[in-house]
């Protein structure tokens, strides 16, 4: 069963529209921890931001951060299973998920985390400079021209899926919409960023705003009528990301996937890789040369396994 996927750029940017009418201009009353873990700065104390209200609300990369008075920003990283909640004024945090709660006259900012594992992380710092330390550097892909994009993909010779999922190089994009943005640009997740022609590069960086655009616009117009209840990397909007085995919208060929680690890669194998299988390590590890060579194959061993 997959997670429900790390936030990514259009997700946070659906939180701040949400978060604008509800806690611009209020006083952050007090911050209530569920977990000693989540603070991960000591200077200035959390005391600090108590009764100052909120200046400015940005997005850094995945990251969420709250401009109080006085130069102090808040700043919260959701992580893969992080997720916030509105709530009314002085909610309890919901047992063993409930990482924060931050207190506003209007309401409640409950912080949350699925899982075991505390990955979720709340920093503050003093002052712009120490705000921009924790950005890790990737450009904006929805206001950056071609030129800086493709300066920006050749820098280093990776995959496209690496490269559009690494923060240093790009800010915002991860797991789900860089499925969607290979898909839409017809072009492989492993192909390597270092050797794209110049019409590839093009099609790419079209891929990438329309794809991020047409999402922002979508999840912000639901945000801006409802707080996000269920912010997740799998909507039926999408094309191929948490679609194994449904026809893809453009050619009805099965989505195909490569599974590793926690993450899955999912591609439509007639778009974008010319109906070449990429092989996932585990399964072509299990089946060697048994390992269909292409999607001709694949589908005829599963049609005749049915029968």
């Amino acid at each position: 069963m997959p997670s429900s996927g790390m936030p990514e750029l259009p997700d946070i940017e659906a939180y701040l529209v949400a978060l604008g009418p509800r806690i611009m201009g209020q006083p952050l009353e007090r911050v209530r921890l569920g977990s000693p873990f989540l603070l991960r700065t000591v200077e200035p104390p959390l005391a600090a931001t108590y009764g100052r209200p909120v200046q400015a609300l940005r997005r850094l990369g995945k990251r969420i951060a709250l401009g109080l008075e006085g130069e102090l920003w808040l700043l919260i990283h959701l992580m893969i299973a992080g997720r916030l909640q509105w709530q009314e004024a002085g909610a309890k945090l919901p047992g063993r998920r409930g990482l924060a709660a931050f207190d506003f006259p209007t309401g409640t900012l409950v912080l949350t985390e699925a899982g075991t594992k505390r990955r979720a992380a709340l920093h503050l710092v003093r002052g712009e400079a120490a705000l921009r330390a924790h950005d890790p550097g990737g450009i904006e892909v929805l206001t950056c021209d071609r030129a800086r994009f493709a300066a920006t993909l050749r820098r280093e010779n990776h995959t496209l899926k690496r490269a559009l999922t690494d923060p240093h190089l790009f800010s915002g994009i991860g797991n789900a919409y860089s499925d969607e943005i290979l898909h839409r640009s017809g072009l492989s997740p492993v192909a390597l960023s270092g050797r794209l022609d110049e019409g590839a590069i093009t099609r790419l960086h079209d891929a990438t705003r329309a794809v991020l655009g047409e999402c922002i616009e979508r999840l912000s117009r639901s945000a801006a009528e409802q707080f996000p209840a269920k912010v997740t990397a799998f909507h039926p909007e999408m094309a191929v990301h948490g679609r194994y085995g449904k026809p893809c919208p453009v050619c009805a060929s099965p989505v195909q996937r490569i599974r590793y680690a926690d993450n899955e890669t999912s591609y439509c194998a007639r778009c974008q890789t010319g109906g070449k299988l990429l092989a996932d390590r585990a399964l072509s590890r299990l089946l060697g040369k048994d390992w269909p060579r292409d999607l001709d194959e694949f589908e005829e061993r599963r049609l005749s396994s049915r029968g």
